[in-house]
């Protein structure tokens, strides 16, 4: 659709009546249909003591998608980097980029991703790593192009792929714009969760981007929430059983959803649209994405 390219954001969802074997597995079957439907990417979140979402730990649920998947790339969206060290995230999504070469984006954010407890529990003082923010990242891009040393000293997060892990910052303002343009990453714009003007802040990744060996030119995806069925109705009636509406869903048919989502794209000048779907019904959200693929971005799938 309008040049953009399409994939998926997973949150994992544990559904009510649903043990967490179960939401996983219902993971692995998005990512394989995804797959044979044409999408480019399949990226899962990070969370922490939430009930209700299942992957905590990006890297190990991505490691199975890869042996379940041959061809789409897999990412995390996102690592949340304050609440480790840069040199253990390298190593782990180094050790998937050479399972799986040139496939593995490496995703990064700067929330906690959970309760305010949980930060603790995990790394301790959360504030006071987001404020060293700009060293974490700078230290994880080091790594993954084999450039960081230790007083003086190279030191190389192994095994070391073929192809490294893409670097992409996500975020949902200005300044996270600025961070990823500064270090130049990619840039993902949280556009199921906020409320302010996405085009603005994509312009301001755009103008400022400092070209870098993890991408040579600006590369923007925008994160939408979506809800498609055959007809507006039915999607209006799915959407209405959500127990934990995303702040900002497309809701309808094709059409509708096609010309909303193209409104989106056109304003942010989207490279990729990256679609999170949120319905209480595995089957109902695996038709969702069909019917994006078929009907709205008219995939080169093989269905």
């Amino acid at each position: 659709m309008y040049g953009c390219r399409a994939s998926v954001l997973d949150l994992s969802p544990i559904y009510e009546g649903v043990d967490p074997y179960t939401a996983l597995q219902e993971s692995v079957l998005l990512a394989q249909k995804a797959e044979e439907w044409g999408y480019s990417r399949y990226w899962v979140s990070e969370h922490h003591d939430m009930p209700q979402l299942a992957s905590s730990t990006p890297e190990v649920l991505l490691a199975h998608i890869g042996a379940k998947t041959r061809s789409i790339r897999i990412g995390s969206g996102a690592v949340l980097l304050p609440n480790y060290r840069p040199y253990k995230v390298a190593e782990a999504f180094g050790l998937l980029a050479t399972l799986y070469p040139g496939r593995v984006d490496l995703g990064i954010g700067r929330a906690p991703g959970g309760s305010a407890h949980a930060s603790l529990a995990l790394c301790g003082n959360f504030l006071e790593q987001v404020g060293k923010m700009n060293e974490l990242v700078e230290d994880l891009s080091a790594l993954l192009l084999q450039e960081f040393t230790v007083e003086g000293q190279p030191v190389v997060a192994r095994p070391v792929p073929p192809v490294p892990a893409q670097l992409w910052l996500l975020g949902t303002n200005q300044k996270s714009a600025q961070f990823a343009a500064d270090h130049g990453a990619g840039y993902v714009f949280g556009h199921f969760m906020s409320e302010q003007d996405g085009g603005e802040i994509v312009s301001l990744y755009r103008e400022r981007f400092q070209p870098s060996r993890h991408h040579r030119e600006p590369n923007v995806i925008v994160a939408v929430g979506v809800i498609c069925a055959e007809t507006d109705e039915e999607a209006q009636r799915l959407a209405s059983k959500r127990e934990r509406p995303l702040g900002s869903t497309i809701v309808g048919g094709p059409k509708r959803v096609q010309r909303e989502l193209a409104e989106v794209a056109d304003k942010c000048r989207a490279n990729e649209l990256m679609i999170v779907t949120d319905l209480p019904d595995y089957e109902k959200r695996l038709r969702s994405y069909e019917w994006l693929a078929r009907s709205v971005f008219s995939l080169d799938a093989s269905m």
